[in-house]
């Protein structure tokens, strides 16, 4: 339970983000840039972190090519943090006019059966959130790690549910009441790629380092026959809001073999990154678990 002074810190918080999302998106927009950069200044640990993934990941790149990145990547972060208030808390015909959705939106609602949407830690995460339940008829499954914060833990879930067809659970609980929403038609809200330990995982590689990757998204898919549709966020420039995509489903996945699967599924995910390097989630230790006798990284 978070202590007084953290719980007013939430609502301090929450206020200023409620106060910000009637602003234009452009004038927020700078605001987050704002916050980026101070961030870089003041959160040591996750510019280590950010530096340290760029240097594993993408080798190739000179230390101020990767700076450049990482301090690039903060400023989108930052934009995503103060974005939520549009998020939580805007109309929701506002809302639908920001998001530009491409793509076929349509496909769950179409598919006579469980669908799978993979979703990968780009910082406009949330932003796909509101996009499935804006714009699909189905219930939305998800999970999500609950805050140590109360009022911020409570705000994050009224602001994940607010549209009214959505379900979430904490990553606390089994796998059961996800699978049960699963099986009454909810389509399962996927984010595959972070650093949960070994359990239920695989060393599978990711940009050529070997990376702790669930196997969930196969067997899961595998079990309950799943049509698995990847789908993509971006931050638009300045005022011109945001883009959510979403890709043809596959056709070849799942096979019977979890890790070759695993495997596929981390090389696309490379792939999208490689497309938008500058808003992935770079402050996340991704590589934190590490194979038996190797040195940690971080």
């Amino acid at each position: 339970m978070s202590s007084a002074p953290a719980r007013a810190g939430g609502r301090l918080l929450l206020g200023f983000l409620w106060l910000l999302q009637k602003l234009p998106l452009a004038w927020q927009a700078a605001a987050g840039r704002g916050l980026g950069a101070l961030l870089w200044r003041v959160a040591g640990s996750r510019r280590r972190v950010a530096l340290r993934n760029l240097q594993l990941c993408l080798p190739e790149m000179a230390p101020p090519e990767r700076e450049r990145m990482a301090r690039a990547c903060f400023n989108w972060f930052g934009r995503s943090v103060l974005e939520r208030g549009l998020l939580w808390y805007a109309p929701a015909e506002r809302l639908r006019g920001l998001i530009h959705v491409e793509g076929d939106v349509g496909f769950a609602d179409r598919h006579d059966g469980p669908v799978m949407w993979l979703v990968p830690h780009f910082v406009g995460l949330d932003i796909a959130g509101a996009a499935t339940q804006l714009h699909v008829k189905r219930r939305v499954a998800s999970i999500y790690q609950a805050q140590t914060n109360a009022v911020l833990d409570e705000a994050v879930r009224k602001g994940r549910l607010r549209h009214g067809n959505a379900d979430i659970f904490s990553r606390g609980e089994t796998a059961k009441p996800l699978m049960r929403a699963v099986r009454q038609g909810a389509v399962f809200f996927n984010l595959p790629d972070m650093d949960f330990g070994e359990r239920d995982a695989a060393f599978v590689p990711f940009f050529g380092v070997p990376a702790a990757t669930l196997l969930a998204p196969s067997r899961m898919a595998r079990a309950l026959g799943m049509k698995v549709q990847p789908v993509l966020t971006e931050l638009l420039p300045g005022g011109q809001g945001w883009r959510v995509r979403f890709m043809p489903p596959w056709d070849d996945f799942p096979t019977d073999d979890p890790l070759a699967d695993t495997a596929r599924m981390n090389q696309w995910i490379e792939a999208q990154v490689r497309a938008l390097p500058e808003q992935y989630l770079w402050v996340h230790k991704r590589f934190k678990t590490r194979p038996a006798g190797e040195p940690p990284v971080y």
